[in-house]
């Protein structure tokens, strides 16, 4: 079942196009990736689900309903430009927030005091947003975007300006909000957390998808047969197993091997070639292309590359 589906979406700014039939299906309970260079489309994207602003032509539904203003409050959006009063108190942000989602006074304390107990942030009550730190504020503004418990949450950039520590307190509440039964649509150019935590993503280049899907199987597609192996002695050639890519000294006798397997063996073969070879192995390991790796690739142009398996 899919939360958000996206069909034949288009728009266009005067004559600069930002989305050109634009296919989404965003499953639920899932933390969905929206990757894609500066200027691809994805904010355009985000914007038309948050109803800022209207596609030209296209459709987009959640939960099987075309997308209509009683949706507002079933999302949670966070955008890349943070948005608080700075002449706020924190408290008095927070509940004008939570009552524009639809909690009453009541429904809305609590829920604040829930949250800034969470963060060790109960003391921030009578704080002015201006007076916060950087990271303070990215908190406020994130309590904002969930303490509703929307069942979608549009996160843009939700680690910028924070460090490590918090960027690992944030990351460990998406994951709990996922757990809960939200779904989190998640923009960013951190790959690294698009490895971690993603369980879908989708590329959006010069206003168009050029790939989707669940992202293990995305990464399995793009293996190139791709073999590292750390080994003693050098006594490893090239044959009809395998070609011998490069190699190097680690250094107290090992040796690493970067070997690919020639088209129509398998890894089974080569593992029993290097044993006829005699080779010591002491670790053998598949390449997996990173998401990073994947991404640069495709926005560099190799669209034609991308697999159809």
């Amino acid at each position: 079942m899919h939360i958000l589906t996206a069909k034949n979406l288009n728009k266009t700014f005067h004559k600069n196009v930002a989305l050109h039939n634009v296919d989404l299906e965003i499953p639920k309970q899932s933390i969905f990736g929206l990757l894609g260079p500066n200027g691809a489309g994805k904010s355009t994207f985000i914007r038309i689900v948050n109803q800022i602003i209207n596609a030209d032509s296209g459709q987009i539904q959640i939960n099987g309903e075309n997308l209509a203003p009683k949706h507002i409050g079933t999302i949670g959006y966070l955008p890349e430009e943070r948005g608080l009063y700075k002449k706020m108190k924190v408290g008095d942000q927070l509940l004008y927030l939570a009552q524009l989602k639809g909690l009453s006074k009541k429904e809305a304390v609590q829920k604040i005091k829930v949250w800034l107990e969470r963060f060790e942030a109960s003391d921030w009550l009578n704080k002015k947003i201006e007076d916060l730190s950087k990271g303070m504020q990215q908190k406020v503004q994130f309590v904002s975007t969930v303490m509703h418990e929307p069942e979608l949450i549009i996160l843009d950039e939700p680690f910028s300006g924070f460090d490590p520590i918090n960027a690992n307190l944030i990351k460990d509440e998406i994951l709990s909000l996922r757990e809960k039964g939200s779904t989190i649509i998640f923009s960013t150019h951190r790959m690294e957390s698009v490895e971690e935590m993603c369980d879908y993503i989708a590329l959006i280049n010069k206003s168009e998808k050029i790939l989707d899907g669940e992202k293990s199987k995305i990464k399995n597609d793009f293996k190139s047969n791709q073999y590292s192996l750390v080994h003693r002695g050098n006594g490893i050639s090239s044959n009809d197993i395998f070609n011998l890519e490069s190699k190097k000294e680690l250094g107290e006798g090992l040796v690493q091997s970067n070997l690919k397997l020639i088209s129509g063996t398998s890894s089974n073969q080569l593992l029993q070639e290097l044993i006829n070879q005699k080779v010591d192995i002491v670790s053998f390991q598949e390449e997996i292309p990173s998401i990073n790796d994947i991404f640069i690739q495709l926005v560099k142009g190799d669209k034609q590359n991308i697999p159809t398996s």
